[in-house]
């Protein structure tokens, strides 16, 4: 076995993208992550070689100028490149969550003129649904559209928007009580708007803007900030798929890509600290031979390299499923579930291996440490991924009669 996390049954296509995203991100991201990180910049060097490699495309239709693979390629490719700096994956999950909703949903119109552009990286895609006042109880967002003419005017506050500087086009989720009466169902009433605008901070187009980044403990790099809306003015031809009310159905469909891009995120930082704990232990010697030799050290690395295992073959199923056309948010739930947990356990592990240097910054698992635990909130908590998965295992096993 050459490394953990093997895939069965990838075509030569498949396999020759992942040994030229993974030839990428060994000699042009893992050089370079920590410093970087440390400085919180952003990778501007890393995404002009991402568009260079065309995989801002990856799972755009080839008439569009993408490259048509699956949400397996691209998530075994997010897998690669979370490996290197998981910030970079996420500069490019919310461009293909937005990207994947406008496949789905948008009207030919509106694929037509944003599609091709975000294949080459042109426009550069971020979602938004979180409030300040909520987090995974997407019912209760008070942001509001409100019909005017040929227009909509949308205010409110948005937070923890991935991509909110660099991005120039925004998916919005707002209420938007127009032609839904008094008393219909919160989820019913939610329409995604797609919000364009400059790339950067302050005021980036009349009545929207981007205050600046928020200063977190990790995921450094990429740009997280709120998003807000006072009197911002949105043609009608804006709204996904052209029909209010759909919006809650179709960024929920968008967080099931999304569910199993996390996953794979999980999947890479495990791996490479897997990688940095394994290596580590060869290197380090105490009572006369190296501490990989000691059984407790022995012990640790099998069940650190069953976990990077488990969370990557469950992973590949929830992708393959969505790729069927099947229902998947039981998939998406549980591999996005056990691969953050996985990822926290493996990243403490390999930190425990490195000893007092773990915990200095001169060493990569430190910055690894950092970065696990936003996993395990990102695309929702462990209590709703078990919520959601309760749920469907209810509705599968429920007793007739």
């Amino acid at each position: 076995m050459s490394r953990l996390a093997q895939t069965a049954g990838l075509t030569d296509d498949q396999r020759d993208i992942l040994k030229t995203v993974r030839e990428f991100v060994d000699k042009e991201i893992i050089p370079v992550a920590t410093e970087l990180e440390h400085r919180d910049e952003y990778p501007q060097q890393i995404v002009d070689g991402l568009k260079e490699l065309g995989l801002f495309g990856l799972m755009i239709p080839e008439e569009y100028g993408g490259l048509g693979e699956s949400l397996l390629t691209y998530a075994l490719c997010v897998e690669e490149i979370a490996r290197g700096w998981m910030s970079v994956s996420g500069i490019i999950n919310t461009h293909f969550i937005v990207a994947y909703m406008l496949k789905q949903h948008g009207t030919q119109e509106q694929r037509e003129y944003f599609l091709p552009r975000m294949a080459l990286g042109e426009v550069r895609g971020a979602f938004s649904m979180s409030e300040p006042g909520l987090g995974s109880d997407v019912s209760a967002i008070t942001s509001k559209a409100v019909k005017d003419g040929d227009e909509y005017v949308l205010n409110g506050q948005k937070m923890w928007l991935t991509n909110g500087g660099t991005s120039t086009l925004v998916a919005v989720l707002v209420r938007s009580d127009e032609g839904h009466p008094e008393g219909t169902a919160p989820h019913k009433s939610m329409t995604t708007f797609l919000v364009e605008k400059e790339a950067g901070f302050g005021e980036v187009r009349p009545g929207l803007t981007i205050p600046g980044k928020i200063d977190k403990m990790g995921y450094k790099g990429v740009d997280t900030t709120e998003l807000i809306m006072d009197g911002l003015r949105i043609p009608a031809n804006r709204v996904l798929g052209g029909a209010t009310g759909r919006g809650f159905y179709q960024m929920m469909d968008g967080v099931e890509v999304g569910r199993v891009n996390v996953a794979a995120r999980g999947c890479g930082v495990a791996q490479r600290a897997f990688e940095l704990g394994v290596s580590y232990a060869q290197q380090r010697h105490t009572f006369g031979k190296a501490i990989a030799e000691h059984q407790a050290i022995q012990f640790k690395l099998a069940e650190m390299a069953t976990k990077v295992e488990a969370a990557h073959a469950m992973m590949v199923n929830a992708a393959r499923k969505k790729d069927s056309g099947e229902r998947n948010d039981l998939e998406a739930g549980m591999a996005k579930y056990l691969a953050s947990e996985y990822c926290k356990e493996v990243v403490e592990d390999a930190f425990r291996i490195h000893g007092g240097y773990g915990f200095s910054k001169e060493y990569e698992i430190e910055r690894l440490y950092r970065e696990a635990p936003m996993l395990l909130i990102g695309e929702g908590t462990a209590e709703i991924q078990k919520m959601i998965i309760g749920r469907r295992l209810l509705e599968e096993y429920r007793l007739q009669g």
